[in-house]
């Protein structure tokens, strides 16, 4: 299967800027790239950058039936400080060592965070390691394996409501782009 060519992802071009995903509709994208995977790699394992793109990795494993490991990369520094460029937080996981090794995140835009991601992991020295995100927004940097390519909003289904003190509300950054 090595130096086959991953299969192309369809594109959105819908008239919304914003993509509101309910969990089902996370599910079956996740699925789908699950499939696109399957297709042309086998990974030994998935490593999921935490915090959101363990959730795609978690259920990716989870249907390869392959052991899922998170490894933390971060705009964020302490509670609120917003680094402009990411950190890697956490090493990446030793059981990547000699091993096939899919690397997912739930979105490229930048591709900063998968860079990042790759260098952490060839550190281990794993025998070789793909990318995947469920969606691609950048012309830049490409993941290996995706679910869609579109431009609008991704508004997930984890972050569509949020707690502010002891309520749970819409997202502020999606204020006015979502019904509560």
């Amino acid at each position: 299967m090595h130096g086959m060519q991953p299969t192309p992802a369809p594109n959105y071009r819908g008239t919304d800027e914003c993509l509101d995903l309910s969990w089902e509709m996370f599910g079956e994208f996740c699925r789908a790239l699950s499939f696109r995977v399957a297709r042309d790699y086998h990974p030994d394992l998935v490593v999921g950058i935490a915090r959101t793109g363990a959730i795609p990795a978690a259920i990716v494993a989870s249907i390869l039936r392959v052991d899922f490991y998170p490894m933390t990369i971060s705009r964020k520094q302490g509670h609120r400080q917003i680094l402009e460029r990411p950190a890697v937080i956490s090493v990446a996981p030793v059981q990547a060592r000699g091993k096939r090794v899919l690397l997912v995140d739930e979105i490229v835009t930048s591709g900063d965070t998968l860079r990042l991601g790759l260098v952490a992991i060839r550190d281990i020295g794993p025998s070789e390691v793909h990318t995947a995100t469920s969606f691609a927004r950048t012309q830049r940097y490409k993941a290996d394996y995706f679910a869609l390519t579109t431009d609008a909003t991704i508004i997930f289904p984890w972050d569509r409501k949020v707690f502010e003190g002891e309520s749970l509300v819409v997202n502020p950054r999606y204020e006015g782009a979502v019904y509560a």
